[in-house]
């Protein structure tokens, strides 16, 4: 992985950008949806993540984050290596029609890897980018905010439940936000 996309300033905030393998629509359906908000609220509050801004699409969730706590490279790699088991369970509770295509697709991602036994749910890395002035965190804020709007799933950011535009207009959202 290139050095550039590496979380190097520890007390910097970040913009990160987490893919599904393969960048598969996964999060359709509410259980994996849910599952991404609960473990994000646990990172919060065991780990020390703050996040200061966030969107969930179907295929990678994009984030404005930081920690006084913990370094947030491990912080995003617990996060990953939980949400990916936890995908895995879900495919076996829930009423998938394309279980076997996502067992297909993650184990596919996972072939050529040592680490991974079986399944690879996310993309390597977090792409992160430091955001240090103030006109490239507005440029990601806005980013963020309007990718539900950009994808025609709505007309207006914070009518979108998975994302902190919410926040942002003063309404209460699914995570709690620090704001910028």
């Amino acid at each position: 992985m290139s050095e550039k996309y590496k979380f190097h300033e520890p007390s910097g905030i970040y913009f990160t950008t987490t893919t599904v393998a393969f960048w598969v629509d996964l999060f359709t359906k509410p259980a994996y949806k849910h599952l991404i908000v609960e473990s994000l609220r646990y990172c919060q509050k065991e780990k020390g993540l703050k996040i200061h801004a966030w969107c969930l699409m179907s295929s990678h969730l994009h984030m404005i984050i930081s920690s006084e706590d913990n370094e947030l490279s491990s912080i995003m790699a617990d996060f990953k290596k939980h949400t990916s088991k936890q995908v895995i369970k879900i495919l076996d509770q829930i009423n998938e029609s394309r279980k076997e295509w996502l067992l297909r697709s993650f184990s596919s991602a996972a072939q050529k890897l040592t680490k991974v036994k079986n399944y690879k749910v996310w993309h390597e890395g977090n792409h992160p980018i430091l955001l240090d002035s103030t006109q490239l965190l507005t440029e990601k804020l806005d980013y963020i905010h309007m990718n539900p709007v950009e994808d025609e799933s709505l007309d207006e950011p914070s009518y979108y439940w998975y994302s902190s535009a919410r926040n942002y207009e003063g309404k209460v959202g699914l995570i709690k936000v620090d704001l910028l």
